[in-house]
């Protein structure tokens, strides 16, 4: 018999697709659009593996995570989303998943992660697991000497959360467009968040924003 697997996604469609790529060879033993209902049904059905999505009401896959993660600690968490963003993908690692794919997955592929995942392994999408291996690297390197970073240039501080993200997503090269569907947010707030950062950090274009990023170490 294969993993026991809970489905929590938003969408209908992308449910009944996952059932069916997975096919009899994991038992499904539940699923949940939102972060109450996948609470509630996790802790009863107790899987072998939580297939999670990353962006839901009531909080996205990272709440559900926090809440059953001690309590639960036999249960292991694949995250399967849309986004590729880096923040996504460190937030979910951090919370607890013990892997990421994205959603343009393949049904074998996502099955063989699903048992890889039942296993113990470590699971991400192949596009995916360099950017880990470096931004927890470099988290790591943060970590190490945190007052140095923090204090680099003061205009970092004046940037809100949100403004933060963008930054760090104009600095690596993305389009506006690209960022507002990685954020979940228009292209228009973008532009506002983008012309925020410029003005907080005293910078004229893209480029100066890409050097500055480099320096102070949050590429």
């Amino acid at each position: 018999m294969g993993p026991r697997v809970f489905v929590v996604d938003d969408h209908a469609m992308v449910r009944t697709g996952v059932r069916a790529e997975l096919g009899a060879d994991v038992t499904v033993v539940g699923e949940a659009a939102d972060v109450p209902t996948a609470i509630d049904g996790i802790r009863s059905a107790r899987p072998d593996v939580v297939l999670l999505d990353v962006h839901m009401p009531g909080g996205g896959g990272r709440a559900v995570l926090e809440a059953l993660r001690g309590e639960l600690p036999e249960v292991k968490w694949l995250a399967l989303s849309v986004s590729d963003a880096a923040e996504d993908v460190i937030a979910v690692i951090r919370a607890g998943a013990r892997g990421y794919v994205t959603k343009t997955i393949s049904g074998p592929d996502l099955l063989d992660a699903v048992r890889r995942v039942a296993d113990g392994d470590v699971v991400f999408s192949p596009r995916l697991a360099g950017f880990v291996l470096d931004a927890f690297a470099a988290g790591g390197a943060a970590a190490q000497q945190p007052a140095a970073e923090e204090v680099s240039d003061p205009g970092l501080d004046l940037l809100s959360a949100r403004e933060r993200e963008v930054m760090q997503l104009l600095a690596r090269g993305y389009t506006y467009r690209e960022i507002g569907s990685r954020l979940f947010i228009s292209v228009k707030t973008v532009e506002s968040h983008a012309s925020n950062v410029l003005r907080k950090l005293q910078l004229s274009n893209r480029n100066e924003l890409t050097r500055w990023a480099a320096t102070n170490r949050l590429l």
